[in-house]
């Protein structure tokens, strides 16, 4: 279970490398794949339905298989499929999906596809990096992070080297002086710090508006499908079962049950390839 490591680091060991992490480092949305409420009682060894997951991300299944669909082989990586087809994703699996979905909304389908380098075939084409350190090298590296501490520390002027009378050494004394140049400068550097976050708070409360208006508008299209394809149900429904007054009359509750059921086949038939078109239609204008 995630609760015995951070979930940032847990994280963090999945997407390195990602180039669609890459375009989360350093902004707001970075944050969010780390604090997703799911993180903290995931089972790592576990594989999860697309309606759970769906839960997760305040989405629904129909939603989440329309961005899974072009994207297949970058997610699929970690995906387990049982034998009735229905999707089961582990958790390196849903941290790619969280990532598209935190960049469907600036990228789209098409810049996400560039991010990944997919092709107009779907094809992924996956670049490897390897490193290898020697022992040579992993102390080379640290005598040279050792040099440019000292060489930061001569920098700052917070350290004065004088050498010692008669011994070949350097005695290390600290600068009185810098400190309340330090001071004025630190005390200037908070307040543009606190200019900047003020900023971005403006910026994240208007883009919450902005998201908070695509989810709607999303959950509006697809309401207006199911109802759609509900109707279309009913009509062929009508026309497939055409009935006397009397076996309405003595076999109306079996004749309702029945309408209900061909009607939810009929939507979860339909609901995936006609959602898929309308938000096509929607994101394209």
């Amino acid at each position: 279970m995630l609760k015995v490591k951070n979930t940032k680091e847990m994280v963090l060991e999945i997407v390195q490398g990602d180039p669609l992490f890459v375009v989360l480092q350093h902004t707001p949305l970075e944050e969010i794949l780390y604090n997703d409420a799911y993180l903290a009682d995931i089972n790592e060894a576990k594989h999860y339905t697309i309606a759970e997951v769906a839960s997760w991300f305040n989405s629904t299944d129909a939603m989440l298989r329309y961005y899974l669909k072009p994207f297949e082989q970058y997610i699929f990586d970690n995906t387990t499929h049982n034998a009735n087809g229905n999707i089961r994703l582990n958790l390196p699996a849903i941290v790619k999906l969280r990532m598209i979905l935190l960049l469907k909304d600036e990228y789209r389908v098409k810049g996400i596809k560039l991010l990944l380098g997919i092709d107009d075939n779907g094809q992924l084409l996956k670049h490897q990096i390897t490193a290898t350190t020697s022992d040579t090298e992993e102390l080379s590296h640290k005598v040279a992070v050792l040099g440019n501490v000292l060489h930061q520390m001569m920098q700052t002027g917070l350290f004065q080297f004088v050498p010692n009378d008669g011994h070949e050494t350097l005695q290390v004394n600290i600068n009185e002086n810098f400190f309340a140049h330090t001071i004025q400068q630190e005390t200037l550097a908070l307040k543009q710090e606190n200019d900047h976050l003020q900023q971005q708070i403006f910026e994240l409360q208007e883009n919450s508006v902005k998201d908070i208006v695509q989810k709607i508008r999303e959950r509006h299209i697809e309401n207006e499908i199911v109802s759609t394809l509900r109707t279309e149900a009913l009509q062929q429904f009508t026309v497939n079962n055409k009935v006397g007054f009397f076996a309405k009359m003595f076999k109306s509750s079996e004749i309702e049950m029945e309408k209900e059921q061909f009607v939810l086949r009929y939507i979860s038939q339909h609901l995936e390839e006609r959602l898929e078109v309308a938000l096509n239609d929607y994101y394209e204008k």
